[in-house]
Formats: C-alpha cells, sequence, structure tokens
C-alpha cells in the first residue's frame, strides 16, 4: 500500500506540476483587449462553478454523517458549521485572493512567463518569513543561506548576470508583491484547517466566491463602460474557461498529491513547474531562454529542495 500510494502521489503530482506551469502561457496567450482585472474575475467564476457541485457534495456527505457517525459528532459538525467562528478570517483570505491573481495576471504581462514563473518560486522566502513570525515556526540556519542563494539565482537569471536590481521591471515588482501576500493567506486557511473548522473544498469556494464579486462589482470603476462588449465575444469564454480549469485543477490536483504524499516530497515536485514554463514559453511565446536563465533556474531549484528537506526534518 505505502508503495501504491507513492506512485499516485508521484502521478498526481507531476500532472500538477505541469498544469500548474501552463498557467503563464495560457495567461500569456490571451487576447489583447481582456485586461488583468477582468480576466482575473472571469476566471474565479470559472473556479466557481467547477469546485461548487464538489462543495455540495461534500456538504451533504457531512449532513448524512451527522445522523450515521456519533463518534465523529464533534468534528463532522464543526467542518460543517465552523465556518461561521470564522468569517474574518475566510473575508481576509477573501480580499488577499483577491489581490493575488490580478497581480498575477499584470506581473506576468510585463514581466514575460519565463521571468514570472522564477520570481513566483520565490513564495517559498515569504512562507518560511511568515511561517516564523505569526505560527512560530522553526527556520534553520541552512534555511535562511539558501534563501539568499535561491535569491541570488533569482537575480542572475532576470538582470542577465548584470546584478542591477533596477532591471526588476514593473511586472518583476509586481510579482514580488504577490509572493509577499499569498503566503499570508495560505497561513490564514492553514490555522483554520489545523482546528477542523473548515475543509479545502470549503476554502477555495468562498475565496473564489469574495474575490469574483469584489472584482467584478468594481471592474467599471477603473475600466471604461464600452467594455462590456468583451462579454459579447464568444472567444473570451474560451480564454475565460481555459484559465479556470486551468486553475482550478491545478489545486484539485495539488489536494489529491499531498492526499498520497507528505507535503516535503509534494513541494519538491512543484519546484519543477518552471521548466515546464521555460519549454512552452519558448515554444510558443517566442520568449529568449539564455544561459544566465538556466544556471539561475538550476540554482533556484536546487535551493528550494534543500530548503523544503530542511523543513520536512
Amino acid at each position: 500500500m505505502p508503495e501504491q500510494n507513492l506512485k499516485k502521489g508521484l502521478l498526481f503530482g507531476f500532472i500538477s506540476a505541469f498544469i500548474i506551469g501552463t498557467a503563464p502561457i495560457v495567461a500569456n496567450s490571451r487576447p489583447s483587449e481582456l485586461d488583468f482585472y477582468i480576466f482575473a474575475a472571469m476566471t474565479n467564476l470559472v473556479e466557481l462553478v467547477i469546485f461548487c457541485p464538489l462543495f455540495m457534495v461534500e456538504r451533504k456527505k457531512f449532513k448524512d454523517s451527522l445522523t450515521m457517525n456519533l463518534e465523529n459528532l464533534e468534528v463532522i459538525n464543526s467542518q460543517l458549521h465552523g465556518w461561521k467562528n470564522n468569517k474574518k478570517i475566510l473575508l481576509a483570505i477573501g480580499i488577499i485572493f483577491t489581490v493575488v491573481p490580478a497581480f498575477n495576471f499584470l506581473g506576468l504581462e510585463f514581466a514575460g512567463a519565463i521571468n514570472g514563473s522564477l520570481v513566483l518560486k520565490t513564495r517559498i522566502l515569504f512562507t518560511l518569513l511568515f511561517g516564523y513570525l505569526i505560527l512560530r515556526e522553526k527556520v534553520t540556519k541552512l534555511q535562511v543561506l539558501f534563501s539568499f542563494v535561491l535569491f541570488f539565482g533569482l537575480t542572475l537569471a532576470i538582470t542577465q548576470g548584470s546584478f542591477n536590481l533596477l532591471e526588476f521591471n514593473f511586472g518583476v515588482i509586481v510579482l514580488l508583491i504577490n509572493v509577499i501576500i499569498s503566503p499570508i493567506g495560505h497561513i490564514l486557511a492553514k490555522s483554520v484547517l489545523d482546528r477542523n473548522e473548515i475543509t479545502p473544498f470549503q476554502i477555495i469556494v468562498i475565496r473564489n466566491l469574495i474575490s469574483f464579486i469584489i472584482l467584478f462589482s468594481t471592474y467599471f470603476l477603473f475600466f471604461p463602460l464600452e467594455n462590456i462588449k468583451l462579454f459579447l465575444d464568444p472567444i473570451n469564454y474560451f480564454w475565460f474557461i481555459l484559465m479556470g480549469f486551468n486553475y482550478g485543477f491545478g489545486i484539485l490536483f495539488w489536494y489529491k498529491t499531498i492526499s498520497y504524499l507528505e507535503i516535503g516530497k509534494a513541494m519538491i515536485l512543484l519546484s519543477f513547474t518552471t521548466i515546464v514554463t521555460v519549454i512552452l514559453a519558448t515554444a510558443f511565446l517566442g520568449e529568449d531562454f539564455t544561459y544566465f536563465h538556466i544556471i539561475g533556474m538550476i540554482i533556484m531549484i536546487f535551493s528550494t529542495i534543500i530548503i523544503i528537506k530542511q523543513k520536512r526534518e
């Protein structure tokens, strides 16, 4: 059984890494008239449509279990109604993941898929930092050292060896803000999950609902009313659905991966998403992939593996 779980975990992990690695390609292949704001809003809507049925099935199972399983009654009831005690946290998660997808599309647009994918790999640094500051998780000296090594690899790749931080263009800065913000949302979600007061499906549905409402309701405050024509073009719906399915199934296969593998091994698999992005960005978007990108990417992947192995131990 452990060997079978390992095989399933590796299979789901590689599928997840491939899907997530294609996300920057899909994002930067969309029609130019689809701005980052409406693209983020409609992506959230598609994810909501995907996960709502799963969310409803899960709730039905919980309700059925309340009458059948007397031993775990308290846990089941907590997962069914626990969201009521965490409204402020869920609202904060929703607001954070309103900013994150919008900034993600905006940053990728200016930074490019390859550089953008490399920047997103620095999320592990801020996960460590906020885990230490908020959750009081232990951080080793080796993790601190390789955090600097990882950032060195990123700087080498993006500046093409010049190490001039002024070459961190607008897109890179936006994505760095993005990777600083997103771990806070994950840590808040983890705090609720650890108390068994909510499930991953509930978090996904609630955060996407809040995000869609905020983005869609404010869209025409920042963009002209004539943009309503974007909703009349069926081609645009193809891109909305494609991006929503990409994000949605990337998350789904990620959860399947960590259901069979420990989180450390799963995150190591996820560190290879950049390779997928690089190959596809070079082939389909015509982006230049240089020796500095290769060296920087290798340094970043190696540093990520060391950091995660330390965290697992």
